[in-house]
């Protein structure tokens, strides 16, 4: 029996995402690139990917960023925690991206990478209709969230069911929160948002508190419900609350979860580069690909970025990855390692 659903998340960014329009685009058709082989290819156009291109572009390399158009944050309103851009949606924060990529050089392909052969210099990356060349790769896909299998959940994500206080806190200061408790985040979770608002009630369901835990949220004026959530109630399009399993419901603006993040990166598996498991106290809260310093893999040529390798990674922190990732390249290239096409 399938235990969860799978979901976009509301959390910042840094999937293989395409988020302008045929009429948003800053220089003609996306998909009319590229035979040729590039210096970078970067799978993954969010900020992540896009950062990195833009400094790859401003050192003259040749770059290409392939993106499916599928936005981890798609479903959010507005990024946050961005100097300067707080508040603004992802799309129009990804168009912005695009067109000061293209301003560099940079080339904008839509599509999927479907797998990725070869090594250092001369890989090849296998899209749907076309196959592209490139020295080096920037993989920066993101990840896509698992969400606990309630009824009635899914449809309120990104809306009123949401997961991160620095996403999305202040936004619900004073109301009424809900946590639902799957594993260990729903304590700190709790906390979090209890400097927001005074009205935060624990709803224990898979993973209640321990005694320690438990007094520690009285203490903050934080409510315990020993309850099983058995649906999540809403009415035009404003989350009610929470149906329990005594059939009784429980009153709430917004309903506080803990998703589970699995990196997107199935295609470099032939490169022998598998997601490992995030874990935190023995509970695995995500999946992602390990990598050394600036993003660095175990592949000489590969770097990631993003959400791909840290799962907890707001825009801000998947923006300032994929910077480091393409510094590391631009080192990589003046101490003398060109790797000739």
């Amino acid at each position: 029996m399938n235990q969860h659903t799978i979901k976009e998340n509301p959390h910042n960014t840094t999937g293989q995402t395409a988020a302008t329009t045929q009429a948003d685009k800053p220089h003609g058709d996306r998909k009319s690139s590229s035979s040729h082989a590039y210096d970078v290819a970067v799978i993954g156009g969010g900020a992540a990917g896009l950062s990195a291109a833009v400094t790859l572009g401003r050192f003259g390399q040749t770059v290409v960023v392939i993106d499916n158009t599928t936005s981890r944050n798609a479903v959010a309103g507005h990024v946050h925690n961005l100097l300067t851009r707080d508040g603004t949606p992802p799309a129009e924060l990804y168009r912005l991206g695009q067109i000061e990529v293209e301003r560099y050089g940079g080339q904008l392909v839509t599509g999927t990478v479907s797998s990725i052969h070869g090594s250092a210099g001369a890989f090849t990356l296998t899209l749907d209709d076309r196959s592209i060349s490139a020295s080096r790769i920037v993989v920066a896909t993101g990840g896509k969230d698992e969400l606990p299998d309630v009824p009635g959940l899914g449809a309120r994500w990104g809306k009123d069911v949401l997961h991160c206080a620095f996403c999305h806190g202040y936004e619900v200061r004073g109301q009424r929160i809900g946590v639902l408790a799957t594993g260990p985040m729903a304590i700190h979770q709790a906390m979090m948002f209890r400097l927001l608002t005074p009205h935060v009630t624990v709803l224990t369901h898979t993973a209640p508190p321990t005694a320690d835990q438990y007094k520690d949220l009285v203490e903050r004026g934080i409510a315990v419900l020993p309850a099983t959530v058995v649906e999540v109630l809403s009415h035009d399009d404003d989350l009610t609350g929470v149906r329990l399993n005594d059939d009784s419901h429980i009153d709430l603006d917004v309903l506080v979860i803990a998703t589970t993040v699995h990196a997107r990166a199935d295609f470099l598996a032939p490169l022998g580069l598998f997601p490992t498991d995030l874990t935190i106290n023995d509970h695995v809260v995500a999946t992602r690909i390990e990598t050394g310093p600036n993003g660095a893999t175990s592949v000489p040529g590969i770097w990631t970025a993003g959400n791909t390798s840290e799962p907890m990674a707001q825009v801000i922190n998947a923006a300032a990855s994929g910077l480091a990732a393409a510094s590391a390249i631009i080192g990589e290239i003046v101490l003398g390692n060109p790797i000739n096409r």
